[in-house]
């Protein structure tokens, strides 16, 4: 099984990606203890501060069976320092050809975002058939992902933008679906406020009322 195929195996059992943005990187440990502790073992640390290298590092090495991936990664330098930090696997927000290459050509899995089906299209041609769509919600929801994907029958989606509590079972029921990202589980404030307790609640929350 390749790098990629086990990665997406793994998603598929997890069924929820918590986003998260972390503006201090001593706060990944205690963060990635309450989910774990919660049932979710995975975690897409976002590019979105410049924690977010040293974070994916302290979480991958505290943590080497946890699934930690590298979010918001748009430029081929933030594919290097993904990965040398230890990220498994890196997801971007938009489908850039060049940066996807770039992640191939370092052996790293990369999920680029979508909401049409020209980028669809695009990342086929590149043998990708697994892809975020974003901004899910905002683009359609699950109207536009079964209009889109139609004539792609052979291609899956990570749904991430507006994913929450409420409409996250209805995306992981769609046989399309392979997990849902989002942040509702991780909110930014109380990862920053340290209140790691009420985070594994809430993951566990989330876990049990996305279960199958």
């Amino acid at each position: 099984m390749s790098s990629q195929e086990h990665i997406i195996t793994a998603l598929q059992r997890y069924r929820l990606v918590p986003v998260i943005t972390i503006d201090n990187p001593a706060k990944a440990v205690p963060l990635c203890q309450a989910l774990i502790r919660g049932g979710l073992p995975v975690a897409e640390i976002t590019f979105r501060t410049a924690a977010a290298e040293q974070a994916i590092a302290a979480a991958s090495k505290e943590f080497p069976d946890m699934l930690i991936g590298a979010g918001t990664v748009i430029t081929t330098d933030q594919v290097e320092r993904a990965k040398a930090a230890g990220a498994a696997f890196l997801v971007s927000p938009g489908f850039n050809p060049r940066i996807v290459r770039h992640a191939q050509n370092v052996n790293i899995p990369m999920f680029p975002g979508v909401n049409n089906p020209s980028d669809i299209e695009g990342a086929l041609e590149l043998g990708l058939d697994v892809l975020k769509f974003f901004p899910a919600e905002a683009s359609g929801g699950l109207a536009l992902l079964t209009a889109m994907s139609t004539p792609y029958p052979g291609v899956r989606f990570m749904p991430t933008g507006g994913i929450n509590q409420e409409n996250a079972g209805r995306y992981l029921a769609d046989p399309r679906v392979v997990a849902c990202g989002g942040s509702w589980m991780v909110p930014s404030k109380l990862i920053a406020d340290g209140e790691f307790d009420r985070i594994e609640a809430l993951v566990r929350e989330a876990v049990s009322r996305t279960a199958e």
